[in-house]
């Protein structure tokens, strides 16, 4: 299956063996399911800075100044004025390449995105973000950012591909130039989308896009692109998802007899009650779509994030 859809990912978590050891952390999820809807672009921070495989390890220390990353038996090894310029220009160079998320290595001192343990003098550890993926995540706020082993967690996996979808899928619709037609179509598609994972947001997004013949418009674009992925960030609830059902439950009461109203109703209630995964009531919502089509409903992307074969809302 050919994909468009690029992905920035460390170099270990796809089987190439860069680690201090000459190991990986391949991910079987990434390699046989992931790669058959996404292009991958690798990077490993210590080998673009030099470093050899195999190599000495690496940790971050902290001391009054500063974070610096060095060699954990030698520390006057000091990696970090290298790594953060690698960083820089290799992030500046990743967004030219219209990235739509990124995977990064738990725990690594370089693309831990969180937890990563941060040395003191004392040798006490604190949490911190390997270097690597702290400046990505700084120059690039609104990429979709994952570890490796937090896609093992069904609700944090479907969220992560449901962002990557749907930046993939505004690049898409800005192809050429962004317009403001373009934004309206494109926030319409995903107003229950955003119920669900934000309500705030919902709102706050659709006022600035109401208001958007008063801004520049790439400056109206790094905005709207931010609040959406930065919304889309949270995870949707079962309570956020059942008032999105509610809300699409609403839009059949002309169509349906009564059978079909109380069928829907008691799967959304078990839906809600945790009866019933996700799956069902959208199911449910789907057939009667097809039945008495609605071109605005059809629409929302909160009925096909991702696509179905991924399987990905079997268990939510």
């Amino acid at each position: 299956m050919e994909s468009s859809i690029k992905v920035g990912i460390s170099s270990c978590v796809l089987g190439e063996r860069v680690r201090f050891d000459s190991g990986h952390k391949v991910s079987n999820f990434v390699t046989k399911e992931l790669s058959n809807y996404f292009d991958f672009v690798s990077v490993c921070p210590e080998v673009g800075v030099g470093m050899p495989v195999p190599r000495p390890t690496i940790r971050l220390i902290s001391n009054e100044e500063r974070i610096a990353l060095v060699e954990t038996k030698n520390p006057d090894n000091d990696h970090t004025d290298n790594m953060l310029t690698y960083s820089a220009n290799k992030v500046d160079e990743l967004q030219n390449e219209q990235l739509c998320g990124y995977i990064v290595c738990a725990k690594s001192p370089t693309c831990g995105m969180e937890r990563v343990k941060v040395y003191s003098k004392n040798n006490a550890a604190k949490e911190g973000v390997g270097l690597y993926t702290k400046t990505l995540m700084e120059k690039m706020p609104w990429l979709p950012v994952e570890e490796d082993g937090r896609l093992n967690d069904p609700v944090l996996k479907e969220n992560f591909i449901t962002r990557i979808y749907c930046l993939n899928d505004f690049y898409e619709s800005m192809a050429g130039e962004p317009t403001r037609g373009k934004i309206i179509d494109f926030h319409s598609r995903y107003k229950l989308t955003l119920m669900a994972h934000h309500p705030e947001s919902y709102r706050s997004l659709g006022r600035l896009v109401a208001d958007v013949a008063s801004y520049e418009i790439d400056e109206f674009y790094r905005e709207y692109r931010l609040g959406l992925m930065t919304a889309l960030s949270n995870r949707a609830s079962r309570k956020n998802n059942t008032n999105v059902l509610m809300h699409l439950q609403g839009y059949f009461k002309r169509s349906l007899n009564k059978d079909e109203k109380e069928e829907l109703a008691t799967v959304i209630q078990d839906y809600r009650t945790g009866t019933l995964p996700l799956l069902a009531p959208l199911t449910l919502i789907k057939h009667y779509l097809n039945a008495y089509p609605d071109e605005y409903l059809q629409r929302q992307k909160f009925l096909e994030p991702h696509p179905q074969e991924m399987r990905l809302r079997y268990g939510l």
